[in-house]
């Protein structure tokens, strides 16, 4: 079994910065793909950043520039760094990670308990 801990939302001013932390841990094999979603009041969950074990990344239009995603393999953490933020980044935040259990290599898909990001104008 796999856990996801999310940590590093909160309130900040438009322009402002924060960083968010995704640690894994439980019978873990290896994390593949680490990514954070978000979903916004009303709307529908989006993909915000992802990266994968070799360290390629991937960004929503609306965040590349600003949003940089970075993992740690060796603390099997994935972290999330905004920078300029906008009134429209107000949202809950998931981290969602895909891996192999120990010992069985079953797949596996991970979603964190969400932190929310508001960003105040």
């Amino acid at each position: 079994q796999v856990q996801l801990v999310e940590s590093g939302g909160g309130l900040v001013q438009a322009g402002g910065s924060l960083r968010l932390s995704c640690a894994a841990s439980g019978s873990i094999f290896r994390i593949n793909h680490m990514a954070w979603y978000r979903q916004a009041p009303g709307k529908q969950r989006e993909l915000v950043a992802s990266i994968r074990s070799g360290g390629g990344t991937n960004y929503a239009a609306s965040v590349r520039g600003r949003f940089t995603i970075s993992r740690d393999n060796a603390k099997n953490t994935a972290y999330l760094q905004m920078n300029s933020l906008k009134p429209e980044d107000t949202a809950v935040y998931y981290c969602n990670v895909e891996a192999l259990a120990a010992g069985t290599l079953r797949a596996l898909e991970v979603w964190g308990q969400g932190t929310l990001v508001t960003v105040s104008s």
